[in-house]
């Protein structure tokens, strides 16, 4: 149940809105999931990017990322707080390398402290004592699963809205990365609204033995780049 007093209607819209909103600082600026790693192997061009985007949404984002956030949303809002911990080591497990760890756990305790500092409330403390005793490793999906779950943002809204906030970062990165330009870049974010349709829907139906992708050529890429000599991005 909410205890912010934002959980119905336009309330909860507003505090999706900033949760999602590139100027909240999660640190997802810093990050290129995986694309930097594509770019410097010459493995994807202009064209070729949105189709990524949507392999990256389907196959390691929906099945991990988004199926966390949406079962660490639901053990939150009940106060489960085991099942929570379950799924944020599972999720942790699923990051094959030490880039990808490090981002994922980075990411989520900035999202926790901001939030906490915006937001409060009693879900959100809890969830940081669990953090900060290391009970758990505080990813940022659980960790934005928890905020919305903690500021009455429902479960499906939560999953659509973070899935945008990724698709956001990965082409903010793609600009970076002169990979598409501003006009472009907003038609690939249109046409991903239906990928990101299929992928929240898939997410809610998982459950926590479903939980985490399997994209091989992204965690090749990551493995490379974090070893690269020159990197503008942390993943």
């Amino acid at each position: 149940m909410s205890d912010t007093g934002t959980g119905t209607g336009l309330g909860s819209l507003l505090v999706s809105l900033q949760l999602t909103d590139s100027a909240f600082p999660s640190g997802f600026y810093t990050l290129s999931h995986g694309l930097e790693g594509f770019a410097q192997a010459r493995a994807v061009d202009a064209a070729a990017m949105p189709e990524l985007l949507a392999d990256a949404l389907r196959h390691t984002v929906g099945p991990a990322d988004a199926t966390a956030l949406a079962l660490a949303h639901r053990a939150a809002d009940t106060g489960d707080w085991e099942t929570v911990v379950a799924v944020d080591q599972r999720l942790h497990a699923t990051k094959l390398t030490r880039e990808l760890r490090v981002a994922c756990t980075r990411t989520g305790g900035q999202v926790l402290d901001v939030a906490l500092a915006s937001f409060g409330g009693p879900i959100l403390q809890r969830y940081s004592e669990l953090v900060t005793s290391r009970r758990t490793p505080g990813c940022q999906p659980v960790a934005a699963g928890v905020a919305y779950a903690g500021t009455g943002v429902p479960v499906e809204h939560a999953v659509a809205s973070d899935l945008f906030a990724f698709a956001t970062s990965f082409v903010g990165a793609a600009l970076r990365l002169r990979l598409t330009d501003h006009r472009a870049a907003q038609a690939v974010l249109h046409r991903t609204a239906a990928v990101i349709e299929e992928v929240t829907a898939d997410a809610l139906q998982r459950g926590l033995a479903d939980l985490g992708g399997c994209t091989p050529m992204f965690d090749v890429m990551s493995g490379r780049h974090e070893r690269a000599e020159a990197r503008m991005f942390a993943t």
